[in-house]
């Protein structure tokens, strides 16, 4: 992957709808810490990996100061029933324009099966309270992400 954002950059702004159909603005979470990670599809297995993980992890994130939120480029009904199915308590971004995966650099050309197509790389991205990248995960193991991020943070 090759995001050209890293640690000391600001995070990229952005708003676009949630889970609920709630317009989210990065900047909503002026002065908090936040994890937004970008995974590729709803459902399917490593990013329901990634994402319980988060979700079993949530409340000692939010007990460090976190706030998780999620980014895909599904649209707000899938992100509806991924929420639904695993009792994600976090933000889910519905990203159906591509303007935030693009902005954060993850909107790249993959391989599959010697098919190339454009999707969506699974990266995290810290953010401190005054919107500065702090961190940027790009290798994310999908059954330990919140453990990767606690890990990054104690370097």
């Amino acid at each position: 992957m090759a995001t050209s954002l890293k640690a000391g950059d600001k995070a990229p702004d952005f708003t676009a709808n949630d889970q609920n159909g709630n317009p989210v603005s990065l900047s909503d979470y002026k002065g908090k810490h936040v994890i937004l990670y970008f995974y590729p599809k709803d459902d399917t297995p490593g990013c329901t990996a990634e994402s319980c993980d988060f979700r079993d992890n949530y409340q000692s994130l939010l007990a460090k100061g976190f706030e998780v939120i999620g980014v895909s480029v599904d649209d707000e009904k899938s992100h509806k029933k991924f929420e639904t199915k695993y009792q994600l308590p976090f933000t889910l971004i519905a990203d159906t324009e591509h303007s935030i995966v693009e902005a954060y650099g993850v909107w790249v050309e993959k391989n599959m099966y010697g098919k190339k197509y454009m999707g969506t790389a699974r990266a995290t991205f810290v953010i401190d309270g005054d919107g500065t990248i702090t961190h940027v995960i790009e290798k994310v193991d999908t059954k330990a992400a919140s453990q990767q991020v606690l890990d990054v943070l104690a370097q």
